[in-house]
């Protein structure tokens, strides 16, 4: 069954039945980053003054803390990645032996002995190596006007780190000389992708269309009128009952 295109609304969004669109209106040649390998590193760091390995970091300990009572919690994690180094492996210089060197920043929050609010800062620098790596070099070579020192226009292929972490806890502690500080488990997971500037063919309709209506402030809330409309609330907790009659699996009739 043919698909009228007048009545279709090219927009962004999800595609659940088959035969639902129409056919594209062009091909169109577009540029992007593709990704030709990923990989994971999965992480659970405690603090250790040894060297670092890949279950303790000694960059994991706070400075010494003033009168820390109860500690909150970890936010705003970021990674940046420092430098990364390919060695082309021998049978196929196609893949490589990656090692990375990259920082984890986060900030971590704690309550005082005289009830005050304070934070305190923590940056880990880690490396890893990845022994086997699908990560090709682009065969043409491109010029491009870019503004100096922006890495972006200087190399076609691309080392990019993904990270999803969170301080798994927080444990007040006495230091070597006896002072407060704070030791942080920390947990992450970091994808490591090898992306390459390439060529697609892709189906298009049409630029997106620009919305119709403008962007408007959200009206204030009346907060009596929501309450009123509100359904009325439960006033007691659901009772936790069992049957008082245990029910026969098969009943026939005599």
């Amino acid at each position: 069954m043919s698909i009228n295109f007048d009545k279709f609304v090219p927009r962004p969004g999800l595609v659940n039945k088959q035969g639902r669109l129409p056919d594209p209106s062009e091909l169109v040649c577009i540029e992007v980053p593709k990704v030709f390998d990923q990989c994971l590193i999965k992480r659970c760091l405690v603090y250790d003054p040894g060297p670092d390995t890949n279950s303790t970091d000694a960059e994991l300990r706070s400075n010494p803390l003033d009168d820390p009572k109860i500690y909150i919690g970890s936010r705003d994690f970021k990674i940046n990645l420092l430098s990364v180094e390919k060695i082309p492996l021998t049978d196929n210089p196609d893949f490589k032996k990656l090692i990375i060197t990259y920082t984890i920043s986060f900030y971590s929050d704690y309550i005082s002995k005289a009830a005050v609010n304070k934070t305190e800062f923590f940056e880990i620098n880690r490396t890893d190596e990845i022994g086997k790596f699908y990560c090709p070099d682009s065969l043409s070579q491109d010029s491009n006007d870019f503004i100096p020192g922006d890495k972006k226009g200087s190399e076609n292929n691309i080392i990019k780190l993904e990270m999803v972490a969170s301080a798994l806890q927080g444990l007040l502690t006495k230091g070597e000389d006896c002072c407060d500080v704070l030791d942080i488990t920390l947990g992450y997971y970091i994808i490591v992708k090898c992306e390459l500037i390439v060529q697609l063919l892709i189906p298009a309709y049409d630029y997106c269309p620009v919305p119709k209506e403008p962007c408007k402030p959200e009206p204030e809330e009346n907060v009596c009128e929501k309450f009123k409309t509100a359904p009325v609330p439960k006033f007691y907790p659901d009772q936790n009952l069992t049957p008082l009659f245990s029910e026969p699996d098969d009943e026939t009739c005599e």
